[in-house]
C-alpha cells in the first residue's frame, strides 16, 4: 500500500510541475505551434 500511495503522489508532484517545468525550457504551446516557414 506505501508503494502505491508513494506513486500516487509522485505522479501528482509530476503532473503539477510538468507545465512549469516545460514552459521554461521553451515547450510551450504558442512556442511548439507557431513557426517561421510559410506555405504558399
Amino acid at each position: 500500500m506505501k508503494a502505491f500511495l508513494a506513486a500516487v503522489a509522485t505522479m501528482i508532484v509530476i503532473t503539477a510541475a510538468a507545465p512549469l517545468i516545460l514552459e521554461q525550457l521553451g515547450f510551450s504551446a504558442p512556442g511548439a505551434t507557431s513557426s517561421s516557414v510559410r506555405l504558399d
